[in-house]
């Protein structure tokens, strides 16, 4: 198993119910095949530039551990949601 890194950006108008329910669908394929380490939510936090007219975001910052073939899941699944603006999965190195 590698070390990851997600974060996630969710549009600004979502309640904290909406966010959970979202996170908790990726979360699952972390918990099935994985370990998940720590959840960061960083709370609303302006862009650095605008996507799509979206100024400001929800960030959660995500480490866990997965076998290399579901990170592709977690990138699937974090397509499929329109309530998620952007994500990025990095593999951590370990020093």
């Amino acid at each position: 198993m590698n070390k990851y890194e997600l974060v996630l950006i969710f549009k600004p108008e979502l309640s904290e119910e909406d966010r959970n329910t979202v996170f908790s669908r990726i979360q699952q394929v972390i918990d099935e095949n994985g370990k998940l380490e720590e959840v960061h939510d960083w709370g609303k936090r302006k862009l650095a530039y605008e996507i799509n007219y979206i100024k400001e975001g929800y960030y959660y910052i995500v480490n866990f551990d997965l076998d290399p073939q579901f990170v592709k899941e977690i990138e699937r699944r974090c397509r499929l949601f329109d309530q998620i603006i952007r994500y990025m999965v990095v593999r951590v190195d370990e020093q």
